[in-house]
């Protein structure tokens, strides 16, 4: 996973030292890839972001350096004080930590290293440019696919879920707390996966913008990204569930046998989901295939599958209705539709049913 990324970072390293010695005409020009390696680094979101923010730091810092010590002169104090107002500088304007951070260490080489005054300070921030526009460059030329990544993170979401319903489901079956102990170590273990699923969409919604490589691949990308939040909202629904399940089966309270078939009937509806990401344009399973297996499911989420049940059955019973909606709707249905797939519980729903 690590490769490609790293790759880039060398390249953009060796070629932006390339550009600043030998087309700038720099002597020593050493942040030049040190520009281009901190703009690209391993994590594939935010690139243009960093290479800005990298730039608009070095600015910064040697602005305020430049400016404080040809008036203060260098010395401990100095020092403390360029720092404290090069990064606040950055602060003040809103900025992420790159910029902060590079602000205040330009302030560093300012009040240590370069002469106030000259030409130095110039320099730098023409070599920050050029390590970052050569970082941009480089993942124009050498992309990593800008749907791969996100797609193959979705699906081990995805994969993660129909483990964690249908260790649920065998916990309710057998009326025993261990395999939902399990599936709930499973489910609490799953935000940083939605996490890297954001920034790899990121950083794909990036190439796909800069790459002419890749321009074709937005409307998947788009699609793709449609679905993070209702795939979060599903994994928040999934651990509610497995916490409820929990404690119906410690309570050994009754449950109809028919609403545990439905959590099997789910799990399997995720696992079709799963392979629904993973498939490329005009392959099965596609959206209308997932979307008719949810359909299937949400159809037996019928009120009487708790009727006279216990607390915790009515909660898992919600959760699950909840928790389908959620995935008819990363299979490509909007909220309404989806919530107009379920059976009403009501005599006169929000929604009018779409049965």
């Amino acid at each position: 996973m690590s490769a490609l990324p790293i790759l880039q970072c060398a390249v953009a390293a060796g070629a932006s030292w390339w550009v600043a010695t030998v087309v700038i005409g720099h002597t020593s020009p050493f942040f030049a890839p040190i520009a281009a390696v901190v703009s690209l680094g391993l994590s594939l979101g935010a690139r243009l972001r960093r290479s800005v923010e990298l730039v608009a730091g070095v600015t910064i810092g040697i602005g305020v350096g430049d400016l404080l010590i040809a008036f203060i002169g260098s010395g401990t104090w100095q020092i403390a004080l360029v720092v404290a107002l090069a990064m606040t500088a950055a602060v003040l304007l809103n900025s992420g930590p790159v910029l902060s951070m590079q602000a205040g260490n330009s302030a560093v080489l300012v009040a240590t290293l370069l002469p106030p005054g000259g030409m130095a300070g110039v320099n730098r921030m023409v070599d920050a440019l050029t390590g970052g526009l050569v970082g941009i460059a480089v993942v124009a030329l050498i992309p990593t696919h800008p749907v791969g990544r996100a797609r193959r993170h979705a699906a081990g979401v995805l994969g993660t879920a129909a483990e964690v319903m249908q260790l649920v489901a065998d916990g309710l079956v057998a009326n025993d707390d261990k395999p939902i102990e399990e599936a709930l170590r499973k489910a609490r273990a799953t935000q940083s996966s939605i996490d890297n699923l954001r920034t790899h969409l990121a950083g794909g919604r990036e190439v796909s913008r800069i790459s002419p490589l890749y321009w074709n691949t937005r409307g998947r990308l788009e699609r793709l990204s449609a679905v993070a939040d209702p795939l979060d909202n599903a994994l928040r629904n999934i651990r509610v569930l497995a916490r409820r399940s929990l404690t119906l089966v410690r309570d050994d309270e009754i449950l109809n046998p028919r609403l545990v078939d439905q959590v099997e009937k789910l799990a399997q509806a995720i696992e079709t989901l799963r392979l629904m990401v993973l498939a490329d344009p005009g392959q099965q399973p596609d959206q209308a295939e997932a979307a008719r297996v949810l359909r299937s499911v949400a159809s037996g989420l019928k009120p009487e599958l708790v009727e006279n049940a216990g607390l915790s059955a009515t909660v898992v019973f919600a959760q699950i209705r909840s928790l389908t909606v959620d995935l008819m709707q990363v299979a490509g249905l909007n909220r309404i539709s989806a919530i107009a797939h379920l059976p009403p519980t009501v005599q006169k729903p929000a929604y009018r049913p779409d049965l």
